[in-house]
């Protein structure tokens, strides 16, 4: 059989049938009980119009301090096929009552007519890199025909918003769901309804909000509570809240898929051994076969990523052999991992490692130990506040000194007031376990830190870790870094 007949006899699939159009106006007066004025059909849904592009819905949002309608001439001439307003407009629109209320059934109606396979991500650490890696394993299985939510849009607005986005013709879907108070992941599961729950892992994250890890467990747990009848909970084994999360997970009726090193892991770690080309190569146990595969991110945080990719991707029905490839060519996401080479002026190449988007005390230690793991002549640590810790803040700050002195660091830039207290451990013994001293510099903010990273001066062969809490602003030092890299 040549090529051209293989194509001709591709399978021809139901949603195959499905319209090319994302929505059309009749739709979307229907979904949002609102007026359509106009005909017309839309390719993708925005709400900042700076990021309109030709055939977009652009919803009208009222915030606090902002008014979407303010923002409606703009995004027609960018090219938006029509908006989502309360009022009368000139140009194609749903008029509505309440914009926000519509894009929530919007929502709703693309989760009703969707017939893909869904999962939904939460957990304290890793749920963004999981939601990517889970979406590029199905997408490569299903032919193109996998959605999900993009950047880190978890919440009120950004989970209906990925749903509305959502094409008919979906196969698979995967949507991140994030949170800081009781009650928010319970509402967000109520619409995205998933058929597979993942919890990646429990951490002290947003500890400020909630109190205390068994109080993030119990509000990562909420996820369960949407789940279709027969879903698949995917829970950490090694969490030592496994036993809280499987209890929740049971009594919200859901399978139990768990993974990690624990003999009782369904997804089980046999062996991890650093592959050739960089990353891990990773031996797992499913129970009735066993699977390896090579993780191109690295660190010991990702292996366990990969285990919990592989149970969800089997409880979804999915194909392993393409999660296996889709993590094998994974590299890390802005502000999540990137690794920049910069141009240095010895003339040579220093590593710069992206962790900027945001941190708490789990990932703070596991991306130190990815760095004392990376070869490198010095390793420097440019580490911003972590936020959200409340009163346990100074203790997990100071917390950090012996990860720092673990990892080799011979420069520690600490950025932010509450890293205070990580400064005063490091004055008392500021050797690393290589015996070398370690320098720190306390500043005030990431232009600080900047000023502090040029006087050091990059060398040939140095390793940057850059990492702090999104709202320090460290994405700016890896922007301006990232700028002049060659």
């Amino acid at each position: 059989m040549n090529a051209l007949a293989k194509i001709l006899e591709w399978p021809v699939e139901p949603q195959d049938e499905l319209g090319l159009a994302l929505w059309d106006a009749v739709a979307l007066a229907r979904a949002m009980d609102g007026v359509a004025v106009g005909e017309f059909q839309v390719a993708g849904v925005e709400i900042d119009s700076r990021d309109v592009i030709e055939g977009d819905l652009f919803f009208a949002l009222k915030g606090e301090a902002m008014d979407g309608h303010r923002f409606v001439p703009g995004a027609f001439a960018r090219g938006a096929a029509a908006v989502v307003a309360d009022r009368a407009v000139d140009g194609p629109h749903i008029r509505v009552k309440d914009t926000s209320r519509a894009l929530e059934l919007l929502g709703k109606a693309a989760r009703e007519r969707a017939e893909a396979t869904v999962i939904g991500v939460t957990g304290s650490v890793g749920k963004t890199g999981v939601k990517q890696a889970l979406f590029a394993a199905l997408d490569r299985a299903s032919r193109g025909n996998a959605h999900c939510s993009v950047k880190s849009y978890n919440n009120h607005v950004g989970v209906p918003l990925s749903l509305a986005r959502m094409p008919a013709r979906s196969r698979y879907a995967v949507f991140e769901m994030g949170m800081n108070h009781a009650g928010e992941i319970a509402a967000l599961t109520a619409q995205v309804r998933p058929h597979v729950a993942v919890i990646t892992t429990i951490a002290p994250a947003h500890i400020e909000m909630l109190g205390s890890e068994e109080a993030i467990a119990d509000a990562k747990a909420e996820i369960f509570g949407g789940l279709l009848p027969g879903g698949t909970a995917v829970i950490p084994a090694d969490s030592p809240h496994f036993a809280r999360l499987r209890d929740a997970a049971l009594a919200a009726g859901a399978r139990i898929a768990s993974f990690g090193h624990s003999p009782h892991a369904d997804v089980r770690l046999l062996d991890a051994v650093a592959a050739p080309g960089g990353g891990t190569l990773v031996t797992a146990d499913l129970g009735d076969r066993r699977v390896c595969y090579t993780v191109a991110a690295p660190g010991e945080h990702w292996v366990a990523n990969s285990l919990c990719v592989m149970a969800a991707v089997r409880a979804a029905g999915g194909d392993l052999g393409a999660a296996g490839l889709a993590l094998a060519e994974m590299e890390g996401m802005k502000g999540r991992g990137e690794r920049i080479e910069l141009a240095t002026a010895d003339g040579g190449r220093a590593l710069l490692i992206d962790e900027s988007y945001n941190a708490n005390p789990a990932s703070m230690r596991a991306t130190l130990a990815q760095l004392g793991a990376t070869r490198a002549n010095r390793r420097i640590a440019v580490l911003g506040a972590m936020k959200e810790l409340g009163a346990h803040g100074p203790a997990f700050h100071a917390g950090l000194a012996e990860p720092l002195r673990a990892a080799g660091v011979e420069q520690a830039i600490l950025v932010g007031a509450e890293m205070a207290p990580l400064a005063e451990e490091l004055g008392k013994s500021a050797q690393n376990l290589l015996g070398k001293a370690m320098a720190v510099a306390h500043c005030a903010n990431a232009s600080e830190a900047l000023t502090a990273l040029g006087e050091i001066g990059l060398e040939s062969g140095d390793a940057i870790l850059v990492k702090g809490s999104n709202s320090v602003g460290l994405g700016a030092l890896v922007a301006a870094l990232a700028a002049s890299k060659d």
